[in-house]
Formats: structure tokens, C-alpha cells, sequence
């Protein structure tokens, strides 16, 4: 793993500007006391590396100076021709630009790797698409890309998670999609922020451009911020008795994460919201009984007894 690391690290420095080995230590998921042996072994193989301290500093290469090193690893091989199957790149039309890429990538490839490459083409599909869920409509989503990639400010028209809308210029540091939902990372007002795409309802790109932070990573971002979003995330806990036909039922459709702990007896389960209880717990019927929150309980009753007084009598002919 440390070659690949140095050799990623060496590639990394060749984009002629000065980096932190904070910024670095992101970039390749090790620390930045990690970054310094490597800096030190690097230089002790003859590559011309150098960090100058101060505030305007950094980590950098000599001017100049380029590696001929354009050999792939197997894996790396298998995961660029694995690439064209990634049909989000639809949405930003850069689906056809993939693909020509790919071609000319494998033409420049020696013999012996270009066979490699067809051999994992026809070995390794990803289909990132759901089975039954529709995806997000993105309409704007192509404004949305050009913004992103010639840093220019947008005017933007949002709708948030309450209906509530709003108007807003910010800056779109870029876009992520995960599942079948597109999300804009943005500046607000010197706060960044997460839009889900499907609910903005305009977006116009502006003619003033933005500097974006040197030290700003969407990948490092958008990690953090899962993980705070899935720390605050609205909570509605529900105790309920399962029988083993009932915690079989709703394992079933419940995360992978809950389904071990799922059986038969007394449980407490996050639904998130109450809506999402009623609609999971009504599938389960008799194999699941609510004992608290009282109010779902008295949902569950209340559309029971009417569901009884619409399919208990005889029907109508």
C-alpha cells in the first residue's frame, strides 16, 4: 500500500502548486505525520520535493519537474473500465465524454493492458440504479454544472423539506449524488450548505464569478456532513411487541443495520417520523403491536376499525 501511496502522493504534487500536508493527508486518508515520511522517503529516491513554512508555504515539487510514470496497476485497470457504468453521469451529460475518454485511454495503453481492460469490461458492470424507485427530477441541474465548473455565482429559487420557499445567491462549490438523489454544496452567505436538487425550483447562473477556498474538499465535506446530518436527524421512537413472524416481516423492510437486532419480544425502533411508522407497521398487521408512542397506537386503532367497517360487511354487488 505505501508505493501506491507515494506514487499517488508524487502525482498529486504535479499540479505545480503548493499544498499543506493537511490537504494532502485528506486527499490520501492518512495522517499528516504520514505525509512527512513520506515526503522524506520520496526525497531520499532523488524526487525533488520541498515544504517551505509560513503562512504562504506549502508542499510542492520543483518547477518543472515531471514524472514519466504512466504504468497502471492491475485493480486501477479494473476500476477505470468499470467507470462507463456509471449512469449519473447521464444526468450531467458526461455519459458520451466518459465514454470517448475510456476509448482513448485503453488506446494508450500497452498490449498487454489493453487486453486487461477488455478482460474487466466484460467481467465488472455497476448499475447504481434503483429497482423500483423513481428518481429525483433535476431539472435545473444542468445550470447547476456550469456554475460549479466555471465558479460563477446562481441565483437560486429553493423549496425546503417544510415547503417553505426562498431566493438566495450563492456560490456551488459542487455537486454530489447519492442513491438516485442529486445534492448542491454550496455557499450561503459564508455558510455551506446542502441542497437536494430536485427541490430547487430555479436556478439562474450570474456573471459574477467566486474565488473558491483553496482549502475546501467536496469528498472530505460531504463525508463530514452525512455523518453530522445522520447525527441530527429527526428521531421518532417507537416501542413495539414482535412476534417472530412479525420482527421476520419488518427486518425485511428495515435498514440492515437494525435487522440483527430485530426478534421476537418487546423492541424499540427509529422510524424517523411518525408517517413512516404508520406506513411500515401497518404492513406487519397482528405480528406487531405498538405500545408507545400513544398516539401511533391510537392511529393504528383508528385505521384498523375503519378498514374493518369498509372490508367487514358484505360487498356490494
Amino acid at each position: 500500500m505505501r508505493a501506491d501511496r507515494l506514487v499517488s502522493l508524487m502525482l498529486l504534487l504535479q499540479d505545480e502548486r503548493r499544498h499543506t500536508a493537511e490537504e494532502l493527508s485528506r486527499r490520501l486518508e492518512v495522517s499528516p505525520r504520514t505525509i512527512y515520511r513520506d515526503l522524506d522517503a520520496l526525497s531520499s529516491a532523488g524526487i525533488p520535493v520541498y515544504a517551505q513554512p509560513g503562512s504562504t508555504g506549502g508542499i510542492g515539487l520543483l518547477p518543472g519537474w515531471r514524472t514519466n510514470l504512466t504504468g497502471l496497476t492491475e485493480p486501477e485497470i479494473q476500476a477505470l473500465t468499470s467507470a462507463h457504468s456509471i449512469d449519473a453521469l447521464d444526468d450531467l451529460g458526461l455519459a458520451d465524454p466518459l465514454r470517448t475518454g475510456l476509448v482513448k485511454l485503453a488506446a494508450a495503453l500497452p498490449s498487454v493492458q489493453r487486453t486487461a481492460a477488455e478482460h474487466a469490461r466484460q467481467r465488472l458492470h455497476i448499475d447504481g440504479s434503483s429497482w423500483f424507485g423513481e428518481k429525483d427530477p433535476v431539472p435545473h441541474l444542468a445550470v447547476l454544472r456550469e456554475a460549479v465548473f466555471q465558479d460563477r455565482k446562481v441565483r437560486l429559487g429553493y423549496r425546503d423539506f417544510e415547503g417553505a420557499r426562498s431566493t438566495r445567491v450563492v456560490h456551488p462549490y459542487g455537486l454530489v449524488i447519492k442513491g438516485d438523489h442529486w445534492y448542491l454544496v454550496a455557499d450561503d452567505k459564508g455558510v455551506t450548505k446542502v441542497f437536494r436538487g430536485s427541490r430547487v425550483e430555479g436556478a439562474r447562473m450570474l456573471t459574477d464569478s467566486f474565488v473558491r477556498p483553496a482549502e475546501f474538499e467536496l469528498r472530505a465535506f460531504w463525508k463530514d456532513w452525512c455523518k453530522r446530518f445522520a447525527a441530527q436527524r429527526a428521531r421518532y421512537e417507537v416501542t413495539v411487541r414482535l412476534t417472530a413472524e412479525g420482527a421476520e416481516a419488518l427486518a425485511a423492510i428495515r435498514p440492515g443495520s437494525e435487522r440483527e437486532r430485530l426478534r421476537a419480544g418487546t423492541v424499540t425502533v427509529d422510524f424517523e417520523r411518525l408517517s413512516i411508522a404508520m406506513s411500515q407497521l401497518v404492513l406487519i398487521g397482528r405480528g406487531a403491536e405498538v405500545l408507545e408512542p400513544p398516539e401511533l397506537r391510537a392511529r393504528l386503532g383508528a385505521l384498523a376499525r375503519d378498514l374493518s367497517d369498509l372490508y367487514g360487511t358484505q360487498r356490494p354487488s
